[in-house]
C-alpha cells in the first residue's frame, strides 16, 4: 500500500476517535449539568438565558397592576421571550391581599426558573420572600419611586429593554437577606399593666399601631428605627409621586427636631449597651437614591449585617455635620474628631438585638411595619438569587 493511502487510513480513523471522543464528552457534560451553548448560526440559534438551556427555561413575571406602563411591559415581555426562544412567560398580578409572596411561590411550583418583580420595593420584597431558599432566580423591572435594590445591583433603571435582557440573559449571583423581628411590641405592655391592674388599661375597639410580633419581615437593602421609619411613615405618597424619593426628605423636615431614642443594643453574644440615638439601622447594603451612601462597609454576600447609630445634638447644626459626614464617607474618608454633634457610627454582627423605653417606629426598605419595644434582626448569607449584568 503506498504512503498516500497510509495517510488517508490514519486520518479516518482519527476522525472516527475524534467523533467518538466529542460525544462521549457531550453526555458526560449533560450528565453534570453542564450547560451546552447552541450554534450561533442559522435558524434555531438561541441566546444564553444564564445557567441552563434557554429553550427550557420557564419565565415567570410577578408584575404589580397598579403601577403605570405595566401592561406595555407585558407585550414587551413576550416579545422578549419569543425574539430569545423562550417559552411564553407565565404573568401573575399582585392584589392588596397578596403582594407578591403567594404568586412567586406558584410560580416556582409551576416551574419558573426566573422569577421577575415588577413594582417597587414592595414588590421586590414580596417576590423575594417568596423565593428565598428556592433555586429559582428573581430579576428585577423597578417600576417604584426609590428602587433600592436595583440601585444597589447597579440595573439600568431607565431602560426597559437592557432591563429585560438582564433578566433573561444576565448572570445569576446569591445575596444575602436580611430579616427583622419584632419580639415585643406596644400591646404586649399593655397586657402586662392589666395583668398587674386590670382597672389601669382601657380596652379600645381599634387596636394601635403596633408591628407584628412573631414574624420575620424580609429586608434587602436596610431596615431601621426611629427617624428613619417617621420619615418613612410621613411620606405624602402623591408628593412621591410627582418628585420620586425627593418626597421622603420633605417628610423628614418635620422629625429634625423629634425626640432622641433611649436604647440597649446587644450584638451576637456580647452585653447589652446603653445608646442615645436618632436613627438605627440595619443594612444589606448601604447605598440610597441620590448619591448616599450610608453604610459603605455593606458587601451584599458576606454573611454580616452592618448597623449604623445615628446621632445629632444642637438643633439643626448637629444634622448639617451628620449630613456632611455622610457625604463624605462615600469618598472614604471619615471625621475621627471628639465629642462630634452630629456623627454615624457603623458596627457589624451576624445578629442584633434592641429593646427601648418607648415604642419606636420600624420600616424595612421604605415601608413601615408599626412600632415595637424590641427587635431583633439577622441576616441569611447567599440565600437569593438574582439576576444582574
Amino acid at each position: 500500500m503506498e504512503w498516500v493511502a497510509w495517510v488517508s487510513v490514519i486520518a479516518a480513523l482519527l476522525a472516527v476517535v475524534a467523533v467518538t471522543l466529542a460525544i462521549l464528552n457531550r453526555r458526560a457534560l449533560v450528565g453534570h449539568g453542564v450547560p451546552i451553548k447552541p450554534s450561533a448560526a442559522g435558524p434555531g440559534a438561541r441566546g444564553s438565558a444564564g445557567e441552563g438551556d434557554a429553550a427550557h427555561t420557564l419565565v415567570a413575571f410577578v408584575a404589580n397592576p397598579t403601577k403605570p406602563g405595566v401592561p406595555a411591559l407585558r407585550d414587551a415581555a413576550i416579545q422578549a421571550c419569543a425574539a430569545r426562544y423562550l417559552p411564553e412567560p407565565l404573568w401573575f398580578d399582585t392584589t392588596v391581599e397578596d403582594p407578591g409572596i403567594g404568586q412567586a411561590r406558584d410560580a416556582v411550583a409551576a416551574g419558573a426558573e426566573v422569577v421577575i418583580a415588577v413594582g417597587g420595593d414592595g414588590t421586590v420584597r414580596a417576590v423575594a420572600e417568596g423565593l428565598t431558599g428556592t433555586d429559582a432566580a428573581m430579576a428585577l423591572v423597578p417600576q417604584g419611586t426609590g428602587n433600592l435594590l436595583a440601585r444597589n445591583l447597579d440595573l439600568p433603571l431607565n431602560d426597559v429593554d437592557a432591563l429585560l435582557r438582564i433578566a433573561l440573559t444576565g448572570s445569576t449571583r446569591a445575596i444575602d437577606v436580611g430579616w427583622v423581628r419584632v419580639v415585643r411590641d406596644e400591646t404586649e405592655v399593655e397586657d402586662d399593666i392589666a395583668e398587674a391592674d386590670p382597672a389601669a388599661v382601657v380596652p379600645e375597639e381599634t387596636p394601635p399601631d403596633t408591628a407584628e410580633p412573631s414574624r420575620d419581615h424580609i429586608f434587602l437593602v436596610i431596615a431601621g428605627l426611629g427617624f428613619d421609619a417617621a420619615m418613612v411613615a410621613d411620606t405624602d405618597e402623591q408628593l412621591k409621586a410627582r418628585v420620586g424619593w425627593i418626597a421622603y426628605f420633605v417628610a423628614g423636615i418635620k422629625h429634625l427636631r423629634g425626640r432622641r431614642m433611649r436604647l440597649e443594643m446587644k450584638l451576637d453574644d456580647g452585653p447589652w449597651l446603653p445608646f442615645r440615638l436618632r436613627s438605627l439601622l440595619f443594612g444589606n447594603v448601604g447605598r440610597l437614591p441620590g448619591g448616599i451612601t450610608l453604610l459603605p462597609d455593606a458587601v451584599i454576600d458576606d454573611g454580616i449585617l452592618d448597623i449604623g447609630a445615628i446621632d445629632t445634638r444642637g438643633g439643626i447644626a448637629g444634622w448639617a455635620q451628620l449630613f456632611g459626614e455622610v457625604a463624605f464617607q462615600r469618598f472614604g474618608f471619615h471625621n475621627d474628631l471628639p465629642n462630634k454633634i452630629g456623627k454615624i457610627d457603623h458596627l457589624q454582627a451576624r445578629e442584633v438585638r434592641v429593646r427601648s423605653r418607648d415604642p419606636q417606629q420600624l420600616q424595612v426598605d421604605g415601608d413601615t411595619i408599626g412600632s415595637a419595644l424590641e427587635v431583633s434582626a439577622r441576616v441569611d448569607r447567599k440565600a437569593l438569587q438574582v439576576r444582574v449584568p
